[in-house]
C-alpha cells in the first residue's frame, strides 16, 4: 500500500534522512524502530507532508503521492498522529474530531461510529474540552481524528510516549482490530519495544537517517531487536 522510494530530508543545511526506503503492506503493522535522533519521526513528517523532501519519492496502492502540503497527502489517504498528539486544547472532543473532515468531501463529514466502538471513552466525553482529558484519552482522541479521514495508511509517532499501561493496551488493541479488517497499513514508531514488537508484523530498523534493516518478525526474535537497538 505504502512505498517510500530513495527519500533525502534536510533541515536547512543539516540533512537527516538519506536514501530512504520502506514498503508498508496493508493489512499489517510495520515497526520503525531505533535509537533517538536517527530520523524515525522525520522519516513519517516527510511521508505526511508535514516537511518537504529534498529527493525521493512515496506512493500510495501504486499512485505518486504528492508532498506539497500535508492536505495533498491527506487527501491522497495518508492520516498521521503525531508525537505529542496535537490535540486543539480549547475545542470539544467533538470538535477536534470534526477537524478530520478538512480533507473530506462534503457528503463524507460524518464520524463513523467504529470510532467510538474502539474508543469508548471518547463518546462519553464528546462535549469536554480536549485540553481536558488525560495524556492517554488525548492520544485515543488523536488516533481516532486520524481514522475520521478514511486513510488507507496511518501513520503513527510514539504513541505509547507518557501513557498509562492499562491505556496502551487498549491502544494495542486497537490497532490490532484494525489491522485485522485488512483496510490499510500501519507504520509505528515506538521506543516502547515490548509494545511494537507485540504488535508488529514487520520491523524496520534505523540508524543515522537510514533504514539499515527489515526483518519480518517471524524471522526476527526479540532478543536480535533488542541486540539490534543496542548497537
Amino acid at each position: 500500500m505504502l512505498d517510500v522510494t530513495a527519500v533525502d530530508l534536510k533541515y536547512g543545511q543539516s540533512q537527516i534522512l538519506f536514501n530512504v526506503a520502506l514498503k508498508a503492506e496493508i493489512g499489517q503493522i510495520t515497526a520503525v524502530m531505533g535509537n533517538n535522533g536517527v530520523g524515525k519521526s522525520s522519516l513519517l513528517k516527510a511521508v505526511s507532508g508535514r516537511h518537504p523532501i529534498a529527493r525521493g519519492a512515496v506512493s500510495v496502492g501504486g499512485t505518486p503521492v504528492s508532498l506539497i502540503s500535508a492536505y495533498h497527502a491527506a487527501r491522497a489517504g495518508i492520516a498521521y498522529v503525531p508525537q505529542g498528539r496535537e490535540v486543539f486544547p480549547m475545542m470539544s472532543v467533538q470538535e477536534n474530531l470534526e477537524t478530520g473532515f478538512a480533507c473530506l468531501d462534503k457528503p463524507d463529514h460524518i464520524i463513523p461510529d467504529f470510532v467510538f466502538d474502539l474508543f469508548p471513552v471518547l463518546r462519553d466525553m464528546r462535549a469536554r474540552r480536549g485540553g481536558d482529558l488525560s495524556g492517554g484519552q488525548q492520544q485515543q482522541l488523536a488516533i481516532a481524528r486520524a481514522l475520521i479521514t478514511r486513510p488507507r495508511v496511518l501513520l503513527l509517532d510514539e504513541p505509547t510516549e507518557g501513557i498509562q499501561p492499562n491505556v496502551i493496551q487498549q491502544i494495542g488493541d486497537a490497532l490490532k482490530l484494525l489491522r485485522d479488517q485488512g483496510q490499510m497499513a500501519m507504520v509505528l514508531v515506538e521506543q516502547n519495544a515490548d509494545f511494537a514488537y507485540r504488535i508488529a508484523d514487520s520491523i524496520a530498523i534505523m540508524e543515522q537517517g537510514r533504514v539499515k534493516q527489515v526483518a519480518e518478525k517471524s524471522n526476527y526474535s526479540k532478543d536480535m531487536l533488542m541486540a539490534d537497538l543496542a548497537l
